[in-house]
């Protein structure tokens, strides 16, 4: 890949990250990010924990969740972890999935076929994609990131919204069909999610937040 930088010759990526104080990746690499300069230089130092994902080269930060959305994707992770693996399936928290040298992302959670020991997660090792929606992800979650695993051939798609304020919860679960998602299940909290693929599962949403009484 050829690079293009902004205002210096490119440093590959063995060189020492902070040997030059104007030197800033986010600039550098801009438009050009590989899985190979994301091993290098990610994350990215003094940084609060962000999500790093990348589209054709060009890096994407987001803030890792927390609170309702976290609470429920690990909810979620606990309640599929038993049927997956009774079905041969493994359930990861966030893993690096990768389309493309240049593109990846890093869903809420990733039902795999096999165990994975590497940083990157191949797309053709994922049954499963399940995404927590949050304000500032909602095109992504429910456009970009479900057309780039469909592309991918990944199977099924998850898709969750959690509000604890308002003690609410919706799941939808969809099914690769000739190329798109199609929804095979749903619920709202107070009702039952049910669902005999890619594993059986059986339970009201509002079991995801984070209630005590």
């Amino acid at each position: 890949m050829v690079a293009v930088v902004i205002g210096k010759p490119y440093d590959p990526p063995g060189a020492s990250f902070g040997a030059d104080e104007s030197f800033d990746p986010l600039v550098e690499f801009a438009g050009v990010w590989t899985t190979d300069l994301a091993e290098r230089y990610l994350p990215l130092p003094d940084a609060p924990p962000m999500k790093y994902e990348c589209l054709d080269g060009n890096l994407i930060m987001s803030p890792r969740e927390a609170g309702p959305n976290g609470y429920a994707m690990l909810e979620l992770g606990a309640l599929m972890r038993g049927p997956a693996r009774d079905a041969g399936y493994r359930v990861y928290p966030a893993v690096n999935l990768r389309f493309d040298r240049d593109r990846w992302i890093e869903p809420d959670l990733t039902v795999l076929l096999e165990p994975c020991p590497d940083v990157w997660v191949e797309n053709m090792n994922v049954l499963l994609v399940g995404e927590c929606i949050s304000p500032s992800s909602k095109r992504r979650d429910r456009l970009d990131k479900p057309a780039m695993c469909a592309e991918a051939g990944i199977p099924y798609y998850l898709l969750c919204q959690a509000d604890l304020r308002q003690r609410f919860v919706s799941l939808e679960l969809s099914r690769l069909e000739d190329g798109e998602y199609q929804v095979i299940a749903e619920a709202v909290s107070g009702k039952q999610f049910e669902t005999d693929a890619p594993f059986a599962l059986s339970f009201d949403p509002i079991e995801l937040l984070d209630i005590r009484d």
